[in-house]
């Protein structure tokens, strides 16, 4: 079977996020707004990365850090880690693992974007074997 994988988020205050996401480097690719300062439906994208992300419907609560994670998040692979924490920090992100090397030889940083989405970027693509 082939298939594709596409995420998607709610956000409280969606075009914050839409901003916040600018910020660290996505493209808004389509957008529709709703009443009252709503996002009905969004598509953004960084490279072959695309996200669908809407205003939320409901009063949502995201997971809270615990340790060095919310226990889910989006990874997002980057060729400069250490950029993608800069912007994602000077747009009002938290660090929660500063840019580091790894045991297993990438480099990786996680954050959480201002309404506490986890976001991890590294150098390591998953389900390639070397």
């Amino acid at each position: 079977m082939d298939a594709k994988l596409f995420a998607y988020l709610s956000y409280g205050d969606a075009p914050a996020a839409l901003d916040w996401l600018q910020a660290v480097g996505f493209d808004v690719v389509q957008r529709q707004d709703g009443p009252a300062g709503t996002v009905l439906h969004a598509e953004i994208s960084m490279g072959e990365a695309v996200l669908m992300v809407a205003s939320s419907d409901a009063a949502y609560q995201r997971p809270p850090l615990i340790g060095q994670s919310t226990g889910q998040g989006l990874y997002l692979l980057v060729d400069d880690v250490d950029a993608f924490h800069q912007r994602a920090l000077a747009a009002g992100g938290t660090s929660v693992i500063e840019p580091e090397d790894t045991q297993w030889g990438a480099r990786r940083c996680r954050v959480l974007d201002p309404q506490g989405q986890e976001w991890s970027a590294s150098t390591y693509e998953p389900g390639i074997v070397s």
